[in-house]
């Protein structure tokens, strides 16, 4: 199973302090905007998304189809082929993509240690 890309989502207070915090550790905006405060910050391989009053915690994202420079990689495990599988494994979901659709989808779970995971297929 491909999850695709890898990244943090980081529920920040201000997003123009945590920007310049995220930039001194040597992190570059990769996308986003932040008068709707909202940014994707890199470095290397690590990508972290800075999210100010969107979330209530941190949550570890996975993009399907994408790759760390959010470009796409094909072949790529669809959304929809992932959460029959963690389905099938008995990994319970408390967010499901419509199995009927197709493109663009995301499910939510969260690990044992209550950390939330967003499977986040943007194609």
């Amino acid at each position: 199973m491909k999850l695709g890309a890898f990244s943090i989502s980081l529920a920040v207070k201000n997003i123009a302090a945590s920007q310049q915090f995220y930039e001194k550790l040597g992190f570059t905006k990769l996308g986003g905007d932040v008068q709707q405060k909202w940014l994707i910050l890199k470095n290397g391989d690590a990508v972290v998304g800075l999210f100010e009053g969107m979330f209530e915690k941190n949550i570890i994202t996975f993009n399907p189809g994408w790759d760390q420079n959010a470009q796409n990689v094909d072949p790529f495990d669809d959304v929809r082929t992932i959460q029959k599988h963690l389905k099938n494994a008995g990994i319970s979901l408390t967010g499901e993509a419509d199995e009927n659709s197709t493109g663009p989808g995301y499910i939510t779970l969260t690990d044992p240690d209550g950390n939330d995971i967003l499977i986040d297929q943007h194609r």
